[in-house]
């Protein structure tokens, strides 16, 4: 196999089912020299629009595994498939502004000991349809340009993190994030990554679930969101995500609870056996 051309930008896109969604984010992203589009357990349009949009400048790669448990496998999956001196990613329920676009384009074209080996970059997040501003949404600063000699991948489950040798900086042009775009998407995130989140706790030996902690967990989410991080402001919109976050919490520790329950019966059935005596 022949060493790949290296050109200026890469945008590298992660999509499962985003067939209403896909077009608008690649549009955003056509000034790049190479888009690549990781799809994700995608068996919609997702593929054949993102042809249709992009063209000669899209690379495909495609994974079928577990439904949203492996963003680190799908960043590298994309990252090994690019040929850009410069990586941005891109989800695809995003979109690259035109003040992002210039800043982008005016960092890679700097010489080297001018620019940072990678970019947080800030997103202005909307909530069934709505710019949301308060609760934590602002300015939710997320890394995503990378210079690719100082940047070896992304590892962890949960919340993946990039491994980059070198100073971070931070851009001032947005990323628009139409996350929550309606309430079935948001229960669908939410028996997905609560799974996720319980399992986390769990492997960390979480202290065992007892009533009042369900309580606590929950108060402290409504608290920090609607009160300390003021995500009233945002009307009822931000009424919803509080309450739905709370529900999230509620969710979380319910499955905690419950792995910690199926531990505790197969380490009584052990002990069972263990005890039995012998005919």
């Amino acid at each position: 196999m022949g060493q790949k051309n290296i050109i200026g930008l890469s945008v590298i896109i992660i999509a499962g089912n985003e067939e209403k969604m896909i077009a608008d984010c690649l549009r955003s992203c056509l000034w790049a020299d190479e888009l690549v589009l990781v799809a994700a357990n995608s068996t919609d349009k997702t593929v054949s629009i993102a042809q249709k949009v992009a063209g000669k400048k899209l690379v495909i790669r495609r994974t079928f595994d577990e439904y949203n448990k492996n963003f680190s496998r799908w960043r590298n999956l994309g990252w090994r498939a690019s040929s850009g001196r410069w990586l941005l990613y891109v989800d695809a329920d995003e979109r690259v502004t035109s003040n992002l676009h210039r800043q982008i384009n005016k960092i890679i074209l700097s010489p080297i000991k001018s620019h940072k080996s990678y970019y947080a970059i800030p997103r202005q997040n909307h909530y069934l349809g709505k710019r949301v501003r308060f609760g934590g949404s602002y300015p939710d600063y997320v890394k995503r340009l990378f210079y690719r000699p100082d940047f070896s991948g992304f590892s962890g489950i949960l919340h993946e993190e990039p491994k980059v040798n070198g100073q971070m900086g931070y851009l001032a042009g947005h990323l628009r994030h139409f996350t929550h775009r309606d309430l079935t998407s948001m229960l669908q995130k939410t028996i997905a990554w609560t799974d996720v989140e319980a399992k986390n706790l769990y492997l960390h030996h979480h202290p065992p679930v007892v009533w009042w902690r369900f309580i606590r967990m929950m108060l402290t989410k409504f608290f920090q969101r609607l009160i300390s991080q003021q995500m009233w402001r945002d009307g009822t919109v931000g009424w919803i995500s509080v309450i739905f976050e709370t529900f999230d919490t509620f969710i979380i520790y319910a499955r905690l609870w419950e792995l910690q329950q199926q531990n505790n019966k197969i380490n009584h059935d052990k002990k069972s056996r263990h005890l039995r005596p012998l005919p």
